[in-house]
């Protein structure tokens, strides 16, 4: 007798993890998730992938050295008629230059913070799945959105589970920022794109 595998239905995963239905499909448009497959109309999720996602560990901020960085919080991929690049959001399955593209512009933010912290993680659902550094420079845009010409794509996830990740620079402190960062948790709390968060908790 082969070991049977535990289906859940998106709404069950999504009860397992303790978030909405919405947040937990995101991850499955954004290319994430591996093993699902479709009953009928339903997609559904091995059970031993959302309790991956249970494990992911929370983002080591305290290793990082500044005290605040922004996050970059984004839906899942689509489309877009600007000249410079086709898509906006995250897709796993982008080649990296079509995804640096769609990350690194154009947010309402303080750009000057942003670049401050030196990392930009990229986050979708609450996961880290992508990393870009390279922010010392922006252009502001006349809608008073900025955007980072330079930055690099340290690395981005393309399996949450695993998780596998694609380091993409050959920089070594990209590549440790990448390798600490890419796969865990980082919650955030904001009403648009960027949010600011604390990374070392100050004793007074």
């Amino acid at each position: 007798m082969g070991v049977v595998e535990v289906l859940l239905t998106t709404g069950q995963a999504a009860e397992e993890l303790g978030c909405a239905i919405t947040t937990f499909r995101r991850l499955i448009s954004a290319g994430l998730l591996p093993g699902l497959s479709r009953r009928g109309v339903r997609v559904m999720v091995p059970l031993d992938v959302v309790q991956a996602l249970q494990e992911r560990r929370q983002a080591p901020l305290g290793q990082l050295p500044a005290g605040e960085i922004a996050v970059l919080r984004v839906g899942t991929v689509r489309p877009t008629d600007e000249p410079e690049r086709s898509w906006l959001g995250f897709a796993a399955s982008l080649p990296p230059g079509d995804l640096l593209k769609a990350l690194r512009g154009w947010w309402r933010c303080d750009a000057a913070s942003a670049a401050a912290g030196g990392v930009l993680p990229v986050t979708l659902s609450g996961y880290v799945v992508a990393v870009l550094t390279g922010l010392e420079r922006w252009e502001k845009n006349p809608e008073g959105r900025h955007a980072f010409p330079d930055a690099r794509l340290a690395g981005y996830v393309t399996d949450l589970a695993t998780p596998h990740t694609s380091i993409t620079s050959s920089l070594d402190s990209d590549r440790r920022l990448a390798e600490l960062l890419l796969g865990t948790r980082l919650a955030s709390h904001s009403g648009g794109a960027i949010a600011y968060v604390t990374t070392h908790t100050t004793v007074g």
